[in-house]
Order: structure tokens, then C-alpha cells, then sequence
């Protein structure tokens, strides 16, 4: 059974198709629930420590108990991602609060969390040699005031994204009282006059792990990588953008707003970025 067909769904591998969840849960309710995407390079889950560090924060700010250790993701993960055959995939993974006896707002007394978990393949990523990258367009922020929850309440970030996919782009750039702060489904770098760029971290915008992987990976090769404030005019005056998710890794935006980025093509501080990301990714896979 390929990898996308097969779930985990409290404490049970079972096919997709069979997977039943009653339409009392609270994740379907109120999208009351915290998620995480890890990617596996070779069925080995890549950063994981940080990404369930990052799954504590989400249950905390929500104030929803983990219902298992570190340990027990770790074995959970490990567990779904041999059954589905291993090799490059992406781990979704949900936890909600539960099912209650009645609809109400206030948190139940008596549900237990939800715990569902799918595994499905990674997109292939653009090389260092591509041509091109993604578009993007700019819009208002007008999510709510704690974005660096990965809650699965993602409402106003899909219809920003559904924004960018009708206006032709792949990407929405959001911009909160004249400040970047991310894309509606990744974070984002800039590069400008020759320095590399990233929002700094606050409520309004996500932690992400491929963004601090990224950081550290240019300043452990000697560019430094500042995160810092940017403003609707820097990011106007680019010289390169780029994105970063578990699922896209590092993915260059060569147009904004219908407008070459820098020259239009994928830039320099990214390829070689893009080619420390892939080094890295083949000794991880490799087990080194």
C-alpha cells in the first residue's frame, strides 16, 4: 500500500480509507488542535528533537497536555514511517482535544486527545542549477495575534494563500504595520545589498525549524544571516527571496507582485545555500 494511503489514528496503522473520527472532535468543531510536518530524508526524521520541542510550545499555548513523551513520538513516528516503506516523505501530525460528550466552548472534562498522524512523499526540490523559482505576491497580515502557534486553526491562512493562487503566484507575502513577517505557509528570507536576511521571531509569525536549520547552516559556513525587522520597502528592493518549509526546504521567489526579483533568476546567496542544504541532507540520509 503506498505511503499516502496509510494513517496512524490513536495508537493503530490502519489504511486511510478506514480511518473514522467522530464529527464531535473538537478539531473539527473548532480547529481546536496543534499540528507539526516533519519531513524523513531516507525514512530518518529530519530535525525532529526541534520539531517536537516546537509541538510542546504549540500544546502549552493552547493549554492541551502532550498525551506522549518525546520518546513516544520518536517510536510512533518511526513505527508509521516503516510501514509506509521509508524513504523521503513528510510526517503530518495532528492532536486535538479530544471528543466531548456536548458542543461547548469551554475546554471537556472528560475527552481524550485525538492523535492522527499521515506520511506522504516529498516533493522534489529545485536544484542549484534551476532557472526559476516560485512567485509571490504581497498582502495585508490579518491573522490573529499569536502565529507562532502551529495550531490547526489555518482559516486566515488559507484564504491568503487562496488570494496568491487566484492572482497566478504560488506564494502570499504577508506584511503586518509595514514588516514582513512570513508567508502564509512558510517563512521567508531576503537578501539585500549582499546580506541574508529573516524576520526576527515574535507572536506573528511562526518558529520554523527549516527557517532556524537554515540560519544556522549559513553562519556555521561564514555568511551571516541576520534576523532582524524588514520592511515593505526592503522586501520591495530584494535581491533574492526565498522561502522555507519542511516541504519546501529553501525555494527561491523570482517574481513579486508580476516583477523580476533581482534579475529574475534564482541568485547566488541561494544556490549556494541550496547546495549546503543538499550536502547536509545526503549525510543525514546517509546516517552520518
Amino acid at each position: 500500500m503506498g505511503m499516502s494511503r496509510l494513517c496512524y489514528l490513536n495508537g493503530e496503522i490502519l489504511p486511510l480509507d478506514e480511518a473514522r473520527i467522530s464529527p464531535m472532535d473538537r478539531g473539527f468543531l473548532f480547529g481546536d488542535g496543534a499540528y507539526e510536518v516533519i519531513p524523513a530524508y531516507d525514512g530518518r526524521p529530519f530535525r525532529l528533537p526541534e520539531h517536537l520541542r516546537r509541538l510542546d510550545q504549540t500544546l502549552e499555548g493552547i493549554r492541551l497536555p502532550n498525551p506522549h513523551s518525546h520518546a513516544e513520538w520518536a517510536a510512533m513516528i518511526a513505527r508509521l514511517l516503516e510501514a509506509a516503506g521509508g524513504g523521503d516523505a513528510g510526517v503530518y501530525l495532528q492532536v486535538t482535544r479530544g471528543v466531548p460528550e456536548v458542543r461547548d466552548h469551554a475546554f471537556p472534562l472528560d475527552a481524550r486527545p485525538t492523535v492522527f498522524m499521515t506520511v506522504s512523499p516529498l516533493p522534489a526540490p529545485l536544484g542549484p542549477e534551476a532557472g526559476e523559482g516560485a512567485s509571490a505576491i504581497r498582502l495585508r497580515d490579518n491573522r490573529w495575534g499569536r502565529c507562532d502557534l502551529k495550531t490547526t486553526a489555518l482559516l486566515p491562512n488559507v484564504l491568503l494563500r487562496q488570494e496568491a493562487i487566484e492572482a497566478g503566484a504560488d506564494e502570499a507575502l504577508l506584511l503586518r504595520d509595514g514588516q514582513l513577517t512570513e508567508g502564509a505557509a512558510s517563512n521567508v528570507f531576503v537578501v539585500c545589498n549582499n546580506e541574508v536576511m529573516t524576520p526576527r521571531q515574535s507572536p506573528n509569525l511562526l518558529p520554523g525549524v527549516t527557517r532556524d536549520f537554515v540560519v544556522e547552516l549559513l553562519r556555521e559556513r561564514g555568511v551571516p544571516c541576520q534576523c532582524s525587522a524588514i520592511s515593505a520597502d526592503q522586501l520591495a528592493r530584494a535581491d533574492e527571496i526565498w522561502l522555507t518549509s519542511s516541504t519546501k526546504e529553501v525555494l527561491p521567489v523570482t517574481r513579486l507582485d508580476g516583477e523580476p526579483v533581482g534579475d529574475g533568476r534564482p541568485g547566488a546567496f541561494w544556490r549556494q545555500a541550496r547546495t549546503w542544504f543538499d550536502e547536509y541532507k545526503a549525510a543525514f540520509a546517509a546516517g552520518e
